[in-house]
C-alpha cells in the first residue's frame, strides 16, 4: 500500500482530534466561567461544543482532566507571552511590573477568562504549576541583582500572588478601575522593597505589546 495514501487518513483524524478537543475547551472555558466548575455537567460542555457526549471521553478521562487542561493552556500561554514581551527588558523590577500588569489589565479585557482564573487558580495545583517558575524566575533574578529585598523567595511567590488574585477579584466585582494595573504594580514593587517614588515610575512605564493583548499603551 502506498504510504503517502496511509499518511493521508491519518493525518485527517489527528487534525479533526484536535479540533474536538479544542472545541471541547473552548466551551468549557465558557461554561466555567459562566457558571463555575462544579455547577457545569459533561454534557452541558459536549452540547455547547457540538460535540457527541461519547465523544468526550476520547480526550478527556473526567471533568477534572478538562479544567486541568482549560487552566494549564491559559497559564502556560500567558507566560510565554510575558516572556516575548519582556525579552528586551534589562530591569528585573520592570519585567515582574509587566506580568503583573499584564495579569491586571487581562481581567479588564476578558473578565470571562479572569472569572474562571479567580475561581479556580489557587485551588487548581494545574495552573499554579504552571505560572509558578515563571513568577519564581523572576522574583530570583530580581533577587539576585540586588535590585530588590526578597529574603523569603517562596513567601514572595504567595504573597504576590494572593495579591494578583485579590486585584483581579476587585477589578472583576467593579471595586477597582482601568489604572489599576499600574496601582497593583507598585504596591507590589513597595511590598519588594522599592521606593514608593520609584516603584511608581516602573509601574507607569509603557506596557508592551504582548501576543496576547491585554492592551499596549501607558
Amino acid at each position: 500500500m502506498d504510504s503517502a495514501a496511509t499518511e493521508q487518513p491519518q493525518s485527517r483524524n489527528a487534525r479533526r482530534r484536535e479540533q474536538t478537543r479544542a472545541k471541547l475547551i473552548d466551551a468549557a472555558k465558557v461554561l466555567f466561567a459562566r457558571q463555575g466548575v462544579e455547577r457545569t455537567r459533561i454534557n452541558e460542555i459536549t452540547e455547547s461544543a457540538d460535540v457527541g457526549f461519547g465523544s468526550f471521553y476520547n480526550h478527556f478521562e473526567s471533568k477534572e482532566a478538562i479544567v486541568d487542561a482549560v487552566l494549564s493552556e491559559t497559564a502556560a500561554d500567558h507566560a510565554m507571552a510575558i516572556v516575548s514581551a519582556t525579552g528586551e527588558v534589562e530591569d528585573p523590577a520592570e519585567v515582574i511590573s509587566v506580568a503583573h500588569r499584564h495579569f491586571v489589565r487581562l481581567a479588564i479585557a476578558d473578565p470571562q477568562l479572569a472569572a474562571l482564573a479567580v475561581e479556580l487558580v489557587f485551588s487548581n495545583q494545574a495552573i499554579v504549576d504552571s505560572l509558578r517558575p515563571f513568577a519564581r524566575e523572576d522574583l530570583k533574578r530580581a533577587a539576585d541583582a540586588g535590585r530588590l529585598d526578597i529574603p523569603d523567595l517562596e513567601v514572595a511567590l504567595h504573597a504576590t500572588g494572593g495579591a494578583l488574585q485579590g486585584t483581579i477579584r476587585g477589578v472583576l466585582e467593579g471595586d477597582l478601575g482601568v489604572d489599576a494595573d499600574i496601582a497593583h504594580a507598585a504596591l507590589v514593587l513597595r511590598m519588594l522593597g522599592l521606593s514608593p517614588t520609584e516603584a511608581d515610575e516602573i509601574a507607569r512605564r509603557p506596557f508592551p505589546e504582548t501576543s496576547l493583548g491585554a492592551g499596549a499603551g501607558t
